[in-house]
């Protein structure tokens, strides 16, 4: 948090001398704008102040972009390890939002004699680059997903992904066997990448009795047991009902 003593007013003196030197004439409280800067050529800036990076401030910032295109938001510089810890960790963020929303980033260092303003953000239109990669993996899992096991907003919950259903399906077939070859229980799932989610095992649900053959290890049936609705609804088309399971 900011010190009791400082103002958001701390900020606009460091603020109107680097944009004086630039060769602006700038002017404080104009229209409800914390900062309006003008050069002779007609182009403008403005800056919205406040003493940490905040909802509040973006907004602000964004009402300003219906006066003009050149608009920052205005923060105090963390001054202590802690604050600087932090603002390191949220950086990156703080900049990826603003290149987004077309805004302009400052932060003014007051623990100086000489106060320094330092630009980390020009305001520029957004245009997302796409990452066509990105988009064929979102594609692609979207199409292997059977059904829609998920539950929109969720956190610190296991998500069902496609690969997560295809292993299901694979521990699902060999449920009710001592072992079962991968070559069969392919074909009795129907799932392409059978070979490669065995030999993985990623959840450690499948162990190796020999070459190519495959059994259900304990903490696969415990899943399997712990989940069986999920279970039975996604594995319709296996030739072992869950509940024969013992």
């Amino acid at each position: 948090m900011p010190s009791s003593s400082q103002k958001e007013t701390d900020l606009y003196p460091a603020i109107k001398i680097f944009l004086e030197t630039q060769g602006y004439t700038v002017k404080a409280e104009i229209n409800d704008c914390d900062l309006v800067a003008v050069k002779g050529d007609g182009s403008q800036i403005i800056v919205e102040l406040k003493l940490k990076f905040s909802l509040e401030l973006v907004l602000q910032g964004l009402d300003r972009l219906a006066l003009t295109e050149d608009v920052y938001i205005a923060v105090l510089a963390a001054n202590t390890a802690a604050k600087r810890k932090n603002w390191r960790a949220k950086r990156k963020g703080y900049l990826k939002l603003c290149r987004r929303l077309g805004l302009g980033l400052m932060t003014v260092d007051l623990s100086k004699r000489q106060q320094q303003v330092a630009v980390l953000l020009d305001p520029l239109p957004y245009t997302p680059r796409k990452n066509k990669l990105k988009q064929s993996k979102l594609l692609k899992e979207f199409n292997d997903r059977v059904g829609d096991p998920n539950i929109g907003g969720v956190n610190r919950t296991k998500i069902i992904t496609a690969y997560r259903q295809d292993a299901i399906r694979c521990a699902y077939g060999l449920a009710n066997n001592t072992s079962m070859a991968v070559k069969e229980l392919k074909l009795k799932t129907g799932v392409g990448k059978t070979a490669a989610i065995l030999q993985k095992n990623y959840y450690g649900w499948f162990e190796r009795v020999t070459r190519g053959v495959y059994c259900l290890s304990a903490q696969g049936l415990a899943d399997l047991e712990a989940n069986i609705e999920a279970v039975d609804g996604l594995c319709l088309t296996a030739q072992v009902h869950f509940g024969q399971l013992s």
